[in-house]
């Protein structure tokens, strides 16, 4: 009897720890660079350089500095893959190595990828579009077939790391961040052992400049200081950004066997919708910040910091400041937003929040909400404007995405 059950495989506790991390982003590509610069409040928001938006009603975005793909992209993908797919891959990278995970040592289909995407290979597909319209069909790429797909990044990442375990992809704007690494935790939970997660998106293009123009929420603001101001008296829209996290999410218990360091646990996750427009109701963001923290086994009191949405629209503002005020209590928690160094970078954006969260567990700080400066929520919102040191335990990362897409997720330490 006792020597059967020493045969016996330890049963898997089933939690999904964090071991890897990948970024590109406006303040910082690589991990290190960005999170140094998050920490010091440097801002990655600037004029335009990827076209000449000049002419346009907004003119500043979140673009990646000094990144030369061919340093990191193998010379034969370059043709066939988009800004954006460029980036993630590059990230993509970062996060295994960091992780120290390699995929060729591991049991066949047990490592996969899920990423978010929002809008494709946008720069892409404009260009092979103007060459179908200028030139002739004989002048478009036989790549445009699948560049431009919101599955490309899951596709190349896999392909380059050899990953034939489960796939998928998101497209829930920037609510996919979460809901990529929600996907990832499903796939440990059915038996694979790692998931490359996260995403990484950018549409920094007049055609993609266009549609979100459409939408009537880019602020026009000229000065990069003054642009994207999430709760302030000033805000007015939001600057449009490229870039994101990818994350190396593994079965706890495989991690732990094979010694991985481990940034933290994803402990709670929950999507919700808000209802239909002209139909009333709250907006769905409160009650996903609960069942996440429900699933966690946590209470409001629990948590020491919260990564907000902070859309920069004040109608979407006072939205979230309703939900943190109708959770907390005012001032019940320290909320941050350090995506006004980077705007929002739809599906890449929350992904880059939980790498936030992961790297504020670990070094014990909080980083900061730059530029806002007359905050309208002063007295529901404790608003961490300035870097702040403080032990950090669990984090609540928010996420909404165009369309009623809410997505919350609660990232606790290791232990």
């Amino acid at each position: 009897m006792t020597s059967e059950l020493l045969e016996r495989p330890a049963q898997r506790t089933g939690e999904a720890v964090f071991t890897g991390i990948g970024v590109a982003a406006p303040n910082g590509l690589g991990t290190q660079a960005w999170w140094r610069a998050t920490v010091a409040g440097e801002s990655g928001i600037r004029p335009v350089s990827r076209f000449d938006a000049s002419g346009y009603p907004a003119t500043l975005a979140g673009e990646v500095p000094g990144f030369d793909p061919q340093e990191h992209i193998p010379s034969r993908l370059l043709p066939q893959t988009d800004h954006m797919t460029r980036l993630a891959l590059t990230a993509a990278k970062e996060a295994l190595e960091d992780s120290g995970a390699d995929p060729a040592e591991m049991p066949p289909y047990s490592a996969g990828a899920v990423t978010a995407a929002s809008a494709g290979g946008f720069e892409f597909g404009q260009r092979e579009l103007q060459a179908l319209w200028s030139k002739g069909g004989s002048h478009v790429s036989a790549y445009q077939s699948y560049a431009w797909f919101y599955a490309v990044n899951t596709g190349q990442i896999s392909i380059r790391h050899g990953l034939r375990g489960p796939s998928g992809v998101l497209v829930t704007e920037q609510a996919g961040g979460i809901d990529a690494v929600a996907q990832a935790r499903r796939q440990l939970r059915k038996g694979s052992k790692l998931i490359v997660t996260g995403g990484v998106d950018g549409a920094v293009c007049p055609w993609g400049w266009t549609a979100q123009l459409a939408g009537g929420r880019m602020s026009g603001s000229a000065d990069p200081e003054r642009a994207f101001l999430p709760f302030d008296s000033a805000a007015g829209g939001y600057v449009a950004g490229e870039g994101g996290a990818i994350l190396v999410l593994e079965d706890a218990d495989a991690a732990r066997e094979r010694g991985a360091r481990i940034y933290g646990k994803l402990s709670g996750y929950a999507a919700t919708f808000d209802p239909a427009p002209g139909r009333g109701g709250e907006p769905g963001l409160r009650r996903a910040a609960e069942l996440a923290l429900s699933e966690a086994g946590l209470s409001a009191t629990d948590v020491d910091v919260v990564f907000a949405d902070a859309s920069g629209v004040p109608q979407l503002d006072r939205q979230e400041e309703a939900a943190l005020t109708a959770l907390f209590g005012p001032r019940g928690v320290p909320v941050t937003a350090p995506k006004t160094m980077t705007g929002r970078l739809s599906a890449g954006g929350a992904s880059l929040d939980l790498a936030a969260a992961l790297l504020s567990i670990r070094d014990a700080v909080i980083p900061p909400t730059v530029n806002v400066t007359d905050p309208v929520a002063a007295d529901t919102l404790d608003l961490v404007t300035e870097a702040r040191r403080t032990p950090v335990a669990t984090a609540l990362v928010l996420a909404r995405g165009t369309g009623g897409f809410n997505a919350a997720a609660v990232v606790t330490a290791a232990h």
